[in-house]
């Protein structure tokens, strides 16, 4: 009987956890209005996002008797990464690989014969001009020109594009009363593609650029945590010793990707993923925290259902057992750790999202938070023993915790300071768990 409440509480721990401290800010008469609404809980909800992503793929180390140090810095390596592939996919300026047919457009700014084409001649500078004079030449100067032209004011003024087959793209930003500097500067650009379809190439939609930085960001942090899973399984080199040099190596690296400065690429779709929506009410949640949770639906269902997530706990529970059964041990941490470096991509994504920027500063202190909430939830890190659940709930409680704190007006130290005795208290508790195991089974 006893174990079976030992049990219960176990499982049950960090939700009562979580109704305490939401119970605590709730008794102050003057945060409770504020507190308890669906706006300040959807903030929260956004707010547990990448903490709660990392946590996924924390939780598969920590139960396999791992850690990963590096987790905060590749947050900032990825984020940098999904900053610069939308500045180099989605920004409309023209480069000289745009042209695409030099010859046709020279020929055409030459003997122009549209209003578009005269427009353009109109525009060049005396570079611009000298460079269309002179037979062969490269379209450096024109396309600096162009560029003029397309982060200029509004292209389509003075009827110039009278007579020009619009794509729908380009009809329905023209359609728009009130655009922002970045969507006028995309409209320029797909003005002057559809002036010139022959000439120049075509800017890419949206939902590739979005696509394709997704899938790209993701599979860098897979990069990393693949790397991660390969020194530590085939060197036999320790966990905390690996991810703590690789700490250093990625955030050098994500410095050195964005030239020790924030990257900032122009508004796109990926930018939705974070954004808040009717911020006064919990609905609509941002997309981000419905990503967040239907991953922890089906990485709950992985650990505790499929032969993957029972090798994890073997591996965790006792390493040489789990070897002599027949466990692959070595390819094994190698898939926890590429799989947690899919998860810890996914997270610097949203922190590009929330912030619309990549910044090779960000996440500094992330890997605790993360290592944290997996703990709280009732993970042990001796290995063996946790659950998606659990971590979810330690790091939703995390964000409760500073999200009260600052309604209550306490200092930044003083969250530092009750952050970390909940941490000391999360692993004293799975301390005192293991010494009772230890005496009932011996």
């Amino acid at each position: 009987m006893n174990n079976r409440l030992s049990r219960i509480f176990a499982s049950l721990g960090p939700f009562i956890g979580l109704a305490f401290v939401i119970g605590l800010f709730s008794l102050s008469n003057e945060v409770r209005p504020f507190f308890l609404t669906g706006g300040n809980f959807k903030i929260i909800l956004t707010q547990t996002v990448i903490v709660a992503v990392g946590a996924l793929g924390m939780t598969l180390i920590i139960v396999s008797a791992g850690i990963d140090l590096s987790v905060g810095s590749l947050v900032a390596l990825t984020s940098v990464v999904a900053a610069r592939l939308v500045l180099g996919m989605a920004a409309p300026e023209l480069t000289p690989a745009d042209i695409r047919d030099p010859a046709a457009l020279f020929s055409r700014l030459r003997s122009p014969q549209d209003s578009v084409s005269r427009f353009v001649v109109e525009k060049l500078s005396d570079d611009g001009r000298r460079e269309l004079a002179t037979p062969a030449a490269a379209p450096s100067a024109i396309v600096r020109d162009l560029n003029a032209l397309v982060m200029g004011p509004e292209l389509q003024a003075g009827g110039r594009f009278e007579g020009v087959t619009l794509r729908s793209g380009t009809r329905v930003l023209l359609a728009q009363a009130n655009r922002s500097r970045d969507a006028q500067a995309r409209l320029n650009r797909l003005l002057l593609e559809d002036a010139f379809p022959g000439e120049l190439t075509t800017l890419r939609p949206f939902w590739v650029v979005t696509t394709l930085t997704c899938v790209m960001t993701i599979l860098a942090g897979g990069v990393v945590g693949m790397v991660n899973g390969v020194t530590i399984a085939r060197f036999g080199m320790l966990p905390f010793i690996v991810t703590l040099g690789m700490m250093g190596v990625v955030r050098g690296a994500a410095k050195w990707m964005g030239k020790n400065q924030t990257v900032n690429p122009p508004a796109s779709p990926v930018n939705d993923l974070m954004a808040l929506t009717d911020p006064q009410h919990l609905f609509p949640l941002p997309l981000g925290v419905w990503v967040a949770l239907a991953l922890a639906v089906v990485m709950a269902v992985v650990l505790r259902r499929s032969v993957f997530g029972r090798y994890i706990f073997a591996i965790g529970s006792n390493e040489a057992t789990a070897r002599l059964c027949g466990i692959r041990v070595q390819r094994q941490k190698i898939l926890i750790y590429s799989l947690a470096g899919l998860f810890f991509g996914l997270a610097g994504l949203m922190q590009f999202s929330r912030l619309t920027q990549g910044d090779p500063s960000v996440a500094i202190g992330l890997e605790l938070d993360i290592i944290a909430a997996v703990v709280i939830g009732g993970a042990s890190l001796s290995g063996g023993t946790g659950s998606i659940a659990g971590s979810m709930i330690g790091a939703f409680m995390m964000a409760v915790l500073r999200n009260g704190s600052n309604q209550m007006g306490w200092p930044t130290y003083m969250q530092e300071i009750i952050i970390g005795i909940v941490i000391v208290l999360a692993v004293g508790l799975d301390k005192w768990r293991q010494i009772r195991s230890a005496r009932r089974t011996g």
